[in-house]
């Protein structure tokens, strides 16, 4: 067993029995599902839409290079710089090349998951960078010293009770203020921090390959605030995030405003072209974009996992998914939690640490079911874990047991053997893994096929 996964049954088994954690997470994610279905009432046909949203990613995905070089043929010709970072050290370095460049002290940081990926603020702090989330989900667990806990909503396990305690703690203020006016503290705080920062961070939602342009869509105004208040504007952005065409977000904005965050369109919706060009007065006056791929080509190479790049990351199937409402996106222990997690991790990061995401899961394919780009999410984590066992990542234990199964299951007369107490004890003690959070399995005296042949002979 890695460590990674003693980790993860160790939180999960500590978080799954949090009752007041339960409470709050259902009632969050009730507000979510009461408000999704307003978002939908603008499509004529969800499903149609979901379906050619689809197509546009596998377009984009099966032509990818060609796409990533047009979008840096364009970027550059309005005075963008484009950077290809193989992994998460030379994304870093990148960054921290610039950062040096600049005299840079102070980065203002937009929401970006694909930052948390990289743990980009972990190295700009040993760097002696103050690098401040302007994100006010993002902004309080910043200050808390904790890793986003959902993909769109990083804040989601806490109530404004502990978000009013966790100002008073941190910030001095009063631990008895109104959502209203705890928004208010963090909006002054934070407007400090964009007149400092030299440099700006921001993800992007989609690359548009044919303007060459990057596409950012939020709510509160702080990723339009980190593009343009700062000199320099630096987008770290994966590569599977890239659409064909301008005319691609029509559909694929108001898809990940309702799947996100039940909304019809989010409130603000920027596209970003590059630095500003002469006469203008707005903008950066440099503008990078890093390409990471980090391990996405190699999902990328694999025909079956391919699809799991089409995810826009909108959050709709942690939302759903069982596993995630009990345990809690910390109790994965990664970047991305929830079932897209369960299916990206072990490739991003390795299938013999986290091959047991893809296990952690009840396969009720609800997940499938909300995707916004109809990724067969369950089917993906039955493939992990077809992979995991094909690398020979499967313990004797598991394996003597399954093939012990395929002797017997495939002999009837075996099947037959030991009914009643002495298969229960025999299985009950080779299991024992089984009963730690059950109850012991107890067979009956008889099986099916034993009771069928008493019945047909009692009827002749």
């Amino acid at each position: 067993m890695s460590e990674s996964s003693s980790t993860f049954k160790a939180k999960s088994t500590v978080k799954s029995a949090d009752l007041e954690h339960r409470q709050k997470i259902n009632f969050n994610i009730g507000k979510y599902n009461a408000v999704v279905p307003q978002g939908k009432s603008q499509f004529d046909n969800t499903d149609l839409v979901r379906e050619r949203a689809k197509n546009i990613k596998w377009r984009a995905l099966e032509t990818l290079d060609q796409q990533l070089e047009e979008f840096e043929l364009n970027f550059t010709k309005r005075g963008g710089k484009v950077i290809w970072a193989q992994n998460s050290q030379e994304a870093l370095d990148e960054v921290l090349n610039i950062c040096k460049e600049k005299n840079c002290k102070t980065i203002v940081k937009s929401k970006s998951m694909v930052t948390e990926e990289i743990h980009l603020n972990h190295f700009l702090e040993k760097n002696n960078i103050e690098s401040v989330e302007t994100d006010l989900g993002e902004y309080i667990q910043q200050l808390d010293g904790e890793p986003p806990y959902h993909i769109v909503t990083p804040a989601m396990h806490k109530s404004k009770e502990d978000v009013a305690k966790l100002f008073a703690d941190k910030l001095g203020t009063s631990s008895k203020l109104s959502p209203e006016e705890l928004t208010l503290v963090a909006r002054d705080k934070l407007r400090e921090k964009y007149l400092q920062a030299e440099i700006g961070i921001t993800g992007a939602n989609f690359i548009i390959s044919d303007i060459g342009a990057i596409a950012i869509t939020e709510n509160e105004g702080n990723g339009r605030l980190s593009t343009a208040w700062p000199k320099t504007h630096i987008a770290i952005v994966g590569i599977e995030k890239v659409i064909p065409s301008l005319t691609d977000l029509a559909l694929m904005w108001p898809l990940l405003a309702t799947y996100g965050t039940g909304q019809k369109v989010t409130v603000y919706s920027s596209i970003v072209l590059g630095p500003k060009q002469a006469g203008e007065s707005d903008g950066p006056e440099e503008m990078y974009v890093i390409l990471l791929d980090n391990n996405r080509s190699t999902i990328l190479a694999n025909p079956k996992q391919r699809e799991s790049l089409y995810c826009i990351r909108c959050g709709a199937c942690l939302n759903a998914c069982p596993v995630y409402k009990n345990i809690g996106g910390h109790s994965y222990g990664v970047t991305y939690s929830g079932p897209i997690g369960s299916v990206i991790t072990p490739h991003l990061q390795g299938m013999s640490e986290y091959k047991h995401l893809s296990f952690a899961s009840s396969l009720c394919g609800n997940c499938t079911e909300v995707c916004a780009v109809k990724i067969n999410l369950h089917e993906l984590l039955l493939e992990n874990r077809k992979e995991s066992v094909d690398e020979g990542l499967a313990g004797f234990p598991e394996k003597t047991a399954w093939k012990l199964w395929r002797i017997s299951s495939l002999r009837r007369g075996f099947m037959n053997m030991g009914n009643g107490n002495l298969k229960s004890t025999v299985v009950n003690k080779l299991f024992k893994g089984w009963n730690k959070e059950r109850s012991d399995l107890h067979f009956s005296k008889k099986t099916f096929n034993e009771m069928w042949k008493e019945r047909l002979k009692n009827v002749e």
